[in-house]
């Protein structure tokens, strides 16, 4: 269907029509939960999306929903859009539709630019910066959002239901934004580190690579989860695991030997570091 086309009358949304500008995988990720949890009815999405394989991805997994590259249309078409868009495109998006963002709620996953800026461009103050992370790829995010002036609580609740629809969701400040970067927005990369070293070392002990990624995937998946689901404290957790001299103490001493705590924070501070330097 094309942006200019009228959305099916007999399928609305709770919150309204939707636009995303921005079609790629955390655009994906973003639209399929809430489309799973009944957000927002595919006939009321509009997706603008230039590149033509992505845009032939959306025609094929939602047929319902209006895709093309006619911003205008799609921005005039909704009361909410999410802009996931790369950040050096934001204020060119901005330009474009400009003058159109007033009665709005926007939501802007772009990294590093600010609430200050995002107001300007855009000028409305009724949007919000969010920090998603790529596991909302598999419905399981942690994101962190921070709202504008203008803003309102029933747009804060319609933030908490998006980003809530693919994990879960916390306000923070804006100051706190670049540490949400610096933790759950780049964390996956340095979890992704954790379990191939671990899967390493299996090798190193003697198993097939094949097995020891199995084995060190579901051991990180698994302890997340018993984190999670019993609330305990994970060093309550990890000495629950560490009996008197034997494997695991021996294994936790070689952890603190060779800096994984100390390596883990700095890594999450240097992230932070970087977020408030981009912005």
């Amino acid at each position: 269907m094309k942006p200019d086309e009228q959305a099916n009358p007999a399928a609305e949304s709770p919150s309204g029509p939707l636009t995303l500008v921005g079609g790629g995988k955390m655009g994906q990720a973003l639209l399929d939960g809430l489309i799973a949890a009944g957000h927002v009815a595919v006939a009321d999405v509009w997706v603008v999306e230039p590149n033509p394989a992505t845009a032939d991805w959306w025609r094929e997994h939602h047929p319902e929903a209006h895709v093309g590259s006619d911003l205008l249309a799609a921005v005039d078409a909704c009361s909410t859009v999410i802009l996931a868009v790369k950040p050096d495109l934001i204020r060119v998006v901005a330009g474009q539709a400009a003058g159109r963002w007033g009665g709005k709620l926007v939501l802007s996953v772009a990294a590093g630019i600010r609430l200050a800026d995002l107001t300007q461009w855009l000028g409305t103050d009724r949007v919000i910066r969010v920090m998603p992370n790529t596991p909302a790829l598999v419905g399981r995010g942690a994101a962190g959002f921070v709202c504008g002036s203008g803003t309102t609580t029933a747009d804060r609740q319609e933030a908490n239901e998006i980003l809530s629809a693919v994990g879960i969701a916390v306000e923070v400040t804006e100051k706190q934004l670049d540490a949400v970067t610096g933790l759950s927005g780049s964390g996956p990369a340095y979890v992704c580190v954790i379990i191939e070293a671990l899967a390493d070392g299996g090798v190193l002990a003697g198993l097939p690579r094949d097995v020891a990624l199995r084995l060190a995937t579901q051991t990180v998946l698994g302890t997340a989860e018993m984190v999670a689901s019993t609330g305990r404290h994970p060093a309550e957790l990890k000495d629950a695991v560490a009996s008197p001299g034997g494997t695991t103490i021996a294994g936790l001493r070689a952890l603190e030997q060779n800096g994984l705590r100390a390596a883990l924070i700095e890594a999450v501070a240097a992230a932070t570091a970087r977020a408030k330097e981009l912005g």
